[in-house]
């Protein structure tokens, strides 16, 4: 049975996500942001983060709605509050999306148009699998991990927690990234990266 869901953000990441969930029909109440702003599908502004204690967690059900284009902890931050709390993350995937039947997905993911997900992948909480993704068979996916759109993920990758993997990179098959690392745009990685590093070029080398 589907909830009723408040969005938390209101930016370009949160249009995407809200498109996709009322073409699934789903309930909207609101969205929570820092201060008072409109939006583009006419959805009512509840106030801060701090509303969403007004509703019973076995009532509702949270969408995150906060983009990144580098490793942050505010996706991870709002995301462990409020899991603590009792809320559930709904997880949103876009109905163009091919997932193999054995993946195996977390709380509060977020898979994008376009997005092939292969044999026996796992894709941890809180992630974010951008538009036309591609991730092939027995890769493990942390949580709060954003890979972005167009980005190309050959077997058997690790990518650990936190970490961002930019627009078009490409990862060739066995590579091991650490946490909370940053892979540029356009990268191709074809050595295994170790934690925090920003890596970036062709073939990534560490910046």
């Amino acid at each position: 049975m589907n909830k009723p869901i408040i969005i938390i953000g209101n930016g370009g990441h949160a249009s995407v996500l809200t498109e996709i969930l009322l073409a699934q029909k789903q309930t909207i109440i609101g969205f929570t942001a820092l201060t008072i702003e409109e939006n583009d599908f006419d959805l009512t502004y509840l106030g801060s983060d701090e509303v969403i204690e007004d509703h019973n967690p076995s009532d509702i059900e949270l969408v995150l709605a906060i983009g990144a284009v580098k490793p942050s902890p505010l996706r991870e931050k709002i995301f462990n509050a409020f899991k603590q709390r009792k809320y559930h993350f709904k997880s949103v995937i876009h109905p163009s999306a091919i997932i193999a039947p054995s993946v195996q997905l977390g709380r509060g993911v977020q898979i994008m148009a376009g997005t092939i997900i292969q044999t026996n992948t796992t894709i941890a909480d809180n992630s974010i699998i951008n538009t036309g993704a591609l991730i092939d068979h027995d890769c493990q996916i942390g949580s709060h991990i954003h890979i972005a759109p167009g980005t190309k993920i050959s077997g058997s990758v690790n990518i650990q927690n936190g970490t961002h993997v930019g627009t078009g990179a490409t990862i060739i098959q066995g590579i091991h990234i650490g946490s909370n690392c940053l892979i540029g745009a356009g990268a191709v990685v074809v050595s295994n990266i170790a934690n925090g590093i920003k890596a970036v070029g062709v073939p990534a080398k560490e910046v």
